[in-house]
């Protein structure tokens, strides 16, 4: 078996997160080209101007309070150190071992195997499991668990995905804005200038249907490729790769439901709910598994 060095599967995963943003952004500028051939430069600006500010207060105010409205959302309770002893130890040893600050802790019902990890930097951030993982998982299990989230913590994941989002925001508003002008645009101009303009018409019309579709595709190619760096970044922090293995299996084994809304449904270390690959925030278990064998 060929191994694999959890090093290079993170700055792997990295480097395809990056690109995968460079695609949105790409899409971004060719959708804004083609409306401000179609419409005109002055006008596409507004729109932009419009879409940067709805997108970025709306997607910020989340982001600074992304910790609590996870947490609020789920219905978790914070995690004393008497009664949770174990799940304390493991997070402070991991949290030396990293030079990592030390996370407010979270146990959420459910018996479902299953934690996530929310905050907009290390030193405001929350790690949550389930009820179910500290019931079921031992102490290897746990601790890849918990070293999973502990790296979407270090790696500013939650600060990626909001810049994806705001970027993801902008081209949906973008898209529906110029979908709605095309209903008030008006005719004028010779012929020549009228064939040019509708061209550009249909191209942007294209775009502007496809466009948000795409994004969206690639914002959840993004998450999967976060989740294989987490995944990589456990095994770096724990250096046993068998205690998340074996956590993995437990999830995959796990026909437990957890009652959780989908917005935060890629915050877990596993998806809540059962959706196509292409359509899935988190690569299939087994997948992870594999990687993580090599490792």
């Amino acid at each position: 078996m060929d191994r694999i060095s959890f090093y290079d599967q993170i700055s792997s995963n990295k480097r395809k997160s990056i690109f995968l943003m460079i695609v949105v952004a790409v899409v971004l500028v060719v959708l804004g080209y083609a409306i401000s051939f179609a419409f005109s430069p002055d006008y596409f600006f507004t729109i932009m101007i419009l879409a940067i500010i709805i997108s970025i207060v709306y997607v910020w105010f989340g982001y600074y309070n992304s910790a609590s409205i996870a947490i609020a959302s789920v219905g978790a309770k914070l995690a004393s150190r008497d009664e949770y002893r174990q799940y304390w130890n493991s997070v402070e040893g991991l949290c030396l071992a990293s030079g990592m600050p030390m996370p407010k802790l979270y146990v959420m019902p459910g018996k479902q195997i299953n934690a996530f990890a929310s905050g907009r930097n290390p030193q405001n951030s929350v790690i949550c499991v389930t009820e179910g993982a500290l019931e079921q998982l031992n102490k290897q299990e746990l601790e890849g668990v918990l070293g999973h989230e502990l790296s979407h913590i270090a790696s500013f994941d939650i600060r990626f995905m909001t810049l994806t989002a705001v970027l993801v925001g902008m081209i949906a508003i973008i898209s529906e804005i110029f979908l709605r002008s095309m209903w008030f645009k008006g005719g004028g101009g010779n012929d020549r200038e009228s064939r040019g303009n509708a061209i550009f018409m249909i191209i942007g019309l294209v775009l502007a249907i496809l466009a948000p579709i795409v994004v969206q595709l690639v914002q959840l190619a993004i998450s999967r490729k976060r989740e294989y760096a987490a995944d990589a970044s456990s095994v770096k922090f724990t250096r046993y790769p068998k205690g998340l293995i074996s956590a993995l299996r437990k999830i995959k084994n796990d026909s437990s439901n957890l009652k959780v809304s989908k917005a935060v449904a890629p915050l877990f270390i596993a998806s809540p709910f059962k959706l196509s690959n292409l359509l899935a925030t988190h690569p299939p278990l087994e997948s992870r598994i594999k990687i993580l064998e090599k490792m």
